[in-house]
């Protein structure tokens, strides 16, 4: 019984994360069951970013830099970006920016929630310990999704090409340097590691809340919507 508590507070945080995400579809909400099955491939995933990702850290070693920017933030981006680009982005359900960041969000909920069940499970955690990684790593991989599906989004629909390569290369980098950047201050061991933490998350949410408005204003169902709120 106490186990089962263990996981479902740790299962919850991104649950809710995603179906905040979720609903700020303004105007056409993707399938749920295509959510789901994104949300599940990103936990599919955590086993080969481990096996990657052990690796990596034998060949490369384990130095701050490295590990935050290489080994983890690296892997772990680039894999969800490689897999959202092969089984999303051409799909026909793609038919919107915003939807870039839903499955983008989904994909990374599905690996942070693994992590987030991981850490509960193996670890001693406590009810503060398990409210500040939903505040903060699960909340990260969220709001690092929606970097990722932001680009993705502005890639799909641009009409120039070179201009979906550029869109497409700031979609794997920007969260991988905003992920590296994150897990850097993390594993400094700084003392004063919330001092530079705290800023980041609420320059992340900011960001994060333009981008998902910015991604709703482009959407061709809005202007759908107006039309025939003109003809009403």
């Amino acid at each position: 019984m106490l186990l089962f508590s263990i996981i479902t507070a740790a299962v919850a945080p991104g649950i809710a994360l995603l179906t905040y995400f979720y609903l700020k579809d303004r105007y056409e909400a993707e399938p749920i069951h295509m959510v789901v099955r994104v949300f599940l491939v990103g936990v599919l995933i955590v086993l080969p970013i481990l096996v990657i990702q052990r690796g990596l850290e034998l060949w490369l070693g384990s130095g701050p830099v490295v590990f935050s920017f290489a080994v983890s933030a690296g892997v772990e981006e680039l894999m969800k970006w490689f897999v959202i680009y092969h089984i999303i982005y051409k799909h026909k359900e793609f038919d919107e920016p915003y939807d870039g960041i839903v499955y983008a969000v989904a994909i990374s909920l599905g690996f942070a929630t693994v992590e987030n069940v991981l850490y509960a499970v193996y670890q001693p955690m406590t009810v503060g310990s398990l409210l500040i990684r939903a505040m903060l790593p699960v909340s990260g991989h969220a709001l690092f999704g929606v970097t990722m599906g932001y680009y993705l989004g502005k890639a799909k629909f641009a009409s120039a090409a070179t201009a979906k390569r550029r869109f497409l290369v700031l979609a794997a980098l920007l969260p991988l340097l905003e992920h590296g950047l994150y897990d850097y201050i993390m594993g400094s061991g700084s003392t004063y590691w919330a001092l530079f933490i705290v800023p980041l998350m609420i320059y992340l949410w900011i960001r994060g809340v333009r981008r998902i408005n910015r991604a709703n204003a482009g959407s061709p169902f809005r202007l759908i919507g107006h039309e025939e709120e003109i003809k009403l």
